[in-house]
C-alpha cells in the first residue's frame, strides 16, 4: 500500500471517529446534566486545546519525524477516548477536552491535519495536489458521515437491547479510542519517502513564505470564527431545543449531509481548473452561507433541515481549493508549519465561538448562531477574493 493510500486510509479512520462523536457528545453531555452553556464550554474546549497543538506542532516540531508526530498524536487521541468514557464530572471532562484530540464539527481540525496535509502534498505536485486533496477530505467526510449515521446506535440499543443510554452512548468514546489504534498501526508502515531531508529541513518555520501565511491566517481565522456558531455538536442541540428532534433524526440528518459534502469535493478539482482556486473557494461559499443564514429563520424542521443540506451540497468544494492553494504558496520545507498556522487561527476563532453559542441557546433557540455564522463567513469570502484573487501560486500549472 502506497503512503498515499495510507493516509487516505487513516484519514477514513479518524473521520468515522469524528462523525460518530461529534454528533453523539451534545446528547451525552446532556445526559450527564449539563446545560447549554457548559455543553459549549466543553465544545470551546476541545477547539482551544487542539489550536495549542497544532501550533506547537507546526512552530516547534517542523523538525521532527512526521511519522512520530502522527505516532504520538494517535496515543493522545486513544487517551482521550478513555478519558471520556471514564469521567462524568465537569472539570476533569474540560480538562481532557483541553488537552485531547475530540473533534466537535464534521470536519478535520485536529492536530493530525497540518502533518497529514503535508505529507499527502510531498506525494503529488502541479494541478493533482487539489485532486489528492478532494478525495483525502472526499474519504472523510463519507467515513464521518457513516459515524454519524452510527451515532444513533446508542439509542438503538437502550430501546431494545435494554442498556441505559448514558451506558450505550459512553460506548461511542471506546471506539473513538479504538480507531485511533488502528490508524496508529498504519502510521507506523508509513515510508521514509514523506520526510523533509534533513539538510533541506527549514532552519526557522515560514521563513519566506511568514508574509502570505499570516495573511491567509487571518482571513481563515474569520471565516473558522463563523464556522464555530455552527460546529455539529451545537447543530444536534439547536436541532432539539428548536424542533426537538431526536438522536436518531438528527443522526440520519447529518448522514446525509456529510454524504453530500464528501460528493461536492470531487467536483472542486474541475472547477479550480477552470477558474481557479481562490475563485473556487468564493464562488462555491457564498451561497452555501445563505443557505445557512436561510435555516436560522425557517419556522419548521422540514424547512431548516432542506437548507441545512443544501448548503453542505456546496459548502465543501472550497477545502480541497483551500488545502492545495495553502501548499502551492510556500516552498516543501515549510508546509507543516504553513498549514499548522493557518489552521491553527480557524481552531482559536472557531474555540471562541461556541460558548457564545452555547449562551444564545440557553436564552433563545431561536436560530441566532446560524445567522450570525453565515454572515461572518460571508464577510470572509468577500475579502479573500478581494486580497488573493491576483496572487500566483509557485508551480506552473496551478492557478
Amino acid at each position: 500500500m502506497s503512503d498515499a493510500r495510507k493516509l487516505l486510509f487513516t484519514r477514513g479512520v479518524r473521520g468515522l471517529a469524528d462523525g460518530l462523536v461529534s454528533v453523539a457528545l451534545a446528547t451525552y453531555l446532556t445526559g450527564l446534566g449539563f446545560n447549554a452553556f457548559e455543553v459549549g464550554a466543553i465544545v470551546t474546549g476541545t477547539l482551544l486545546g487542539s489550536a495549542a497543538v497544532t501550533l506547537s506542532v507546526g512552530l516547534l516540531g517542523y523538525r521532527l519525524s512526521r511519522r512520530r508526530i502522527l505516532l504520538v498524536a494517535a496515543m493522545l487521541m486513544a487517551l482521550t477516548g478513555i478519558g471520556f468514557a471514564g469521567f462524568t464530572d465537569f472539570w476533569p471532562l474540560l480538562v481532557v477536552a483541553v488537552v485531547g484530540t475530540l473533534n466537535p464539527s464534521s470536519g478535520d481540525v485536529s492536530v493530525f491535519l497540518p502533518t497529514e496535509q503535508a505529507a499527502i502534498a510531498q506525494t503529488v505536485a502541479g494541478p493533482a495536489r487539489t485532486a489528492a486533496f478532494a478525495w483525502y477530505n472526499v474519504v472523510g467526510s463519507l467515513a464521518a458521515s457513516v459515524g454519524a449515521l452510527a451515532s444513533g446506535l446508542p439509542a438503538w440499543l437502550s430501546a431494545h437491547g435494554g442498556v441505559s443510554l448514558l451506558r450505550a452512548e459512553r460506548g461511542v468514546f471506546i471506539v473513538y479510542a479504538a480507531c485511533a489504534v488502528v490508524a496508529a498501526l498504519i502510521y507506523a508502515r508509513l515510508s521514509p519517502a514523506l520526510e523533509i531531508h534533513p539538510e533541506k529541513r527549514a532552519r526557522t518555520p515560514l521563513a519566506e513564505s511568514r508574509a502570505v501565511v499570516l495573511r491567509l491566517a487571518a482571513l481563515f481565522s474569520v471565516d473558522s470564527f463563523g464556522g464555530g456558531f455552527v460546529v455539529q455538536s451545537l447543530l444536534v442541540l439547536w436541532l432539539h431545543r428548536r424542533f426537538q428532534l431526536d438522536q436518531r433524526t438528527t443522526a440520519a440528518v447529518f448522514f446525509v449531509a456529510g454524504t453530500l459534502a464528501a460528493l461536492s469535493q470531487v467536483l472542486s478539482p474541475r472547477v479550480a481548473a477552470r477558474i481557479g482556486l481562490i475563485r473556487t473557494m468564493v464562488y462555491t461559499h457564498l451561497p452555501a452561507n445563505l443557505f445557512l443564514v436561510l435555516a436560522g429563520v425557517m419556522p419548521t424542521a422540514p424547512l431548516a433541515i432542506a437548507c441545512l443540506l443544501l448548503r453542505m451540497t456546496v459548502s465543501s468544494m472550497d477545502v480541497p481549493a483551500r488545502q492545495a492553494f495553502v501548499m502551492a504558496v510556500v516552498p516543501p520545507e515549510e508546509r507543516t508549519a504553513a498549514s499548522s498556522v493557518t489552521n491553527v487561527p480557524r481552531s482559536l476563532a472557531a474555540g471562541l465561538a461556541p460558548l457564545i453559542a452555547g449562551a444564545l441557546l440557553q436564552k433563545s433557540s431561536f436560530g441566532w448562531p446560524l445567522i450570525i455564522g453565515g454572515t461572518l463567513k460571508a464577510i470572509y469570502d468577500l475579502a479573500l477574493l478581494v486580497q488573493f484573487r491576483a496572487v500566483a501560486p509557485r508551480e506552473d500549472g496551478i492557478r
